[in-house]
């Protein structure tokens, strides 16, 4: 089973007159990820690394520091609480004390699972992208079945109609494609979108 955050969560710690601080957030793709770390570019800084997780995917940024002695235990805090799609930022304003190797895997590890332990876990529940076409006048009907739901979607409206893209947990979509074969008499069929 695995989990994702709730909302973004920040820890700060000073170790050896350096200062770090670690920003877990939760992210759904590789474009969260770009935007969040433009937003919190830190030219204060003396690195910035990070590292993620979505799905399968990983990716870690060690910025200048030793290989393997920041992004790499950044990943492994991620990955031993069981997350994903979940992005981690650890900066570090250098003190003047250099802490080695190991100093620095700990720091950087240590930081990011302070971050990670103060944060609320959530069961991540896997979303699947359908389409689906309906008429006007159908339209309030399936909208309000959405709404209640709680279902993310976009429509966009057509000279024939409205068509739809939504967001849906893997166990609305059955309940969905049937109240669209109700509502269309058989005519609208839910359309299931790979990604």
């Amino acid at each position: 089973m695995a989990f994702t955050l709730s909302t973004q969560v920040c820890f700060e710690e000073d170790i050896k007159k350096s200062r770090f601080q670690a920003i877990a957030v939760p992210v759904e793709n590789e474009q969260a990820v770009k935007d969040f770390l433009e937003a919190n570019r830190d030219i204060s800084t003396t690195h910035q690394c990070w590292a993620w997780k979505i799905g399968h995917t990983v990716r870690f940024n060690d910025d200048g520091e030793p290989s393997g002695t920041a992004g790499r235990p950044i990943l492994a805090t991620i990955e031993g609480n069981d997350l994903t799609n979940v992005l981690v930022l650890v900066n570090r304003w250098y003190g003047g004390v250099k802490l080695g190797t190991g100093g620095l895997v700990r720091a950087y590890g240590g930081c990011a699972g302070q971050c990670l332990m103060l944060a609320e876990k959530i069961e991540l529940i896997e979303k699947k992208k359908v389409q689906f076409s309906c008429q006007f006048n159908e339209w309030a009907i399936i909208q309000y079945d959405l709404n209640q739901q709680k279902i993310e979607f976009q429509e966009e409206y057509t000279a024939t109609g409205v068509d739809i893209e939504a967001a849906l947990q893997v166990h609305q979509i059955e309940p969905l494609a049937i109240k669209l074969q109700d509502v269309s008499r058989g005519r609208e069929q839910l359309k299931i979108v790979d990604e």
